[in-house]
């Protein structure tokens, strides 16, 4: 095989970012789509001009016409499916969050590894060139010894009605758009924090709309993080040492737009604005994935990375509830 032929499980919206980047890939070719309503799935195809529709998630993933999938359903969902894919010959890129509990990452894990297929959480920006170059200075030691960490992502919503508002489907701030600076914050720091502290503010619907977290380090690093469905669009990381810092106006979305900007300040305020490549957001999650696929590479976001960001996710909610700070080896199988 030098083609990877990939189907998407379900028409969610953020499929409109995947799929050019799937049709940009060098070795990666779009074939088939699937939802759970066959009239849906057979718009969908001609809208985006896929050869072939599923009427069932099911008949796709147990047909041979694709080789990967790109799972975008609800939260809730991404376990199940992601498992279902896996044992039924198919590899997986899934969509964070990756999962809601420890069980359901252990169970997916092990479904990839008796399989033999891979299985990938979908975080697009962790393999810009970016986010990369931001890591690169932090491990050279460019900033000097790294201090503290400061990420915010947010954004208005505007409807009462959307499945990031279910508590029993994983919605909430910090699930939906808080990991993105959390798992910036663990990229940095090299691994999960030591303790966290979490405060969030629930609304009508039972989730939390806003979330701010405190995430401890043992080598010293200190997190912060934020995330509201209540304030307008606005993403921004901080990176702090004791010889300059970083600041990022685009770190998760939008870094391949015109006005995304890299700035260093020195120790003596000095600013300069640091010139990256900006290829396609998404096209760097889909060819790793072609890596792994079809040349054995090893997965840049690998599934330990990814169970540290559930992990500290679950810790977060349980220090928002218990009103102190939580350590997350608390946190072990939950």
């Amino acid at each position: 095989m030098d083609t990877v032929r990939w189907g998407l499980l379900s028409t969610a919206n953020i499929n409109r970012r995947v799929i050019p980047a799937i049709r940009a890939s060098e070795r990666g070719e779009l074939v088939a789509v699937a939802s759970r309503n066959a009239g849906r799935s057979a718009e969908y195809a001609a809208e985006w001009d896929i050869p072939q529709s599923f009427g069932s998630y099911e008949d796709m993933l147990e047909s041979d016409a694709v080789d990967a999938v790109y799972i975008s359903l609800p939260n809730h969902l991404h376990a199940e499916w992601s498992s279902y894919a896996l044992r039924h010959g198919k590899h997986v890129l899934c969509e964070k969050p990756f999962a809601l509990t420890l069980a359901e990452v252990d169970a997916m894990t092990t479904a990839a590894t008796e399989s033999g297929n891979v299985l990938a959480e979908a975080f697009m920006y962790r393999h810009h060139p970016q986010t990369k170059f931001v890591g690169e200075w932090v491990r050279d030691g460019r900033l000097g010894d790294l201090t503290t960490i400061r990420g915010v992502f947010s954004f208005r919503m505007n409807s009462d009605e959307n499945v990031r508002l279910v508590p029993e489907w994983g919605g909430g701030s910090l699930w939906d758009i808080g990991v993105y600076p959390l798992s910036y914050a663990q990229y940095l720091a090299g691994g999960p924090p030591e303790w966290v502290m979490g405060t969030q503010w629930i609304g009508s619907s039972g989730v939390d709309m806003m979330f701010n977290g405190l995430m401890q380090y043992a080598n010293g690093v200190t997190a912060e993080i934020s995330s509201s469905f209540r304030t307008p669009f606005y993403t921004h990381v901080d990176v702090l040492g004791t010889e300059g810092h970083l600041e990022l106006n685009r770190p998760f979305t939008g870094l391949d737009e015109e006005g995304a900007e890299l700035v260093f300040v020195d120790r003596d305020g000095n600013t300069q604005v640091l010139d990256v490549e900006r290829p396609m957001l998404y096209l760097g999650e889909v060819e790793d994935m072609h890596a792994a696929i079809l040349d054995g590479a090893e997965s840049y976001v690998s599934l330990e990375e990814t169970r540290n960001h559930i992990r500290t996710v679950l810790a977060l909610y349980e220090s928002a509830r218990r009103g102190e700070p939580v350590y997350v080896e608390e946190i072990s199988y939950r």
